[in-house]
């Protein structure tokens, strides 16, 4: 049973750093994107930044130049770095793994950027 677990949330202040980490179990094969999402209250889930095989990435022109999305090179493990944090940053984080036949999702771990 594949199994992601995100962890490395909380809560810190404007301008701070945070680095996230989703760790995946479980047979995990063909793994084609691994991306970070975030949802806030009252607002639909959105794409912070996805890393396709090969290497390409993309990011929200929201968080563009301040968060950094990476994978450990052997463990289905995904990392987002995230610098310059702003208010508007506060969300639920999720991690999402597609492979060619299946997608799964974390259960989240709480970002709040507060002074």
């Amino acid at each position: 049973q594949v199994q992601l677990v995100e962890s490395g949330g909380g809560v810190v202040q404007p301008g701070g750093s945070l680095r996230l980490t989703c760790e995946g179990s479980g047979s995990i094969s063909g793994i084609y994107v691994m991306a970070w999402y975030r949802q806030a209250p009252g607002k639909q889930r959105e794409m912070v930044a996805a890393l396709v095989s090969g290497g390409t990435t993309r990011y929200a022109e929201s968080v563009q130049g301040r968060f950094s999305i990476s994978r450990h090179k052997v463990e289905n493990t995904a990392y987002l770095q995230m610098n310059s944090l702003k208010p508007e940053d506060t969300a639920m984080y999720f991690c999402k793994i597609t492979t060619r036949a299946n997608e799964y999702w974390g259960q989240g771990t709480q970002v709040t950027v507060s002074s």
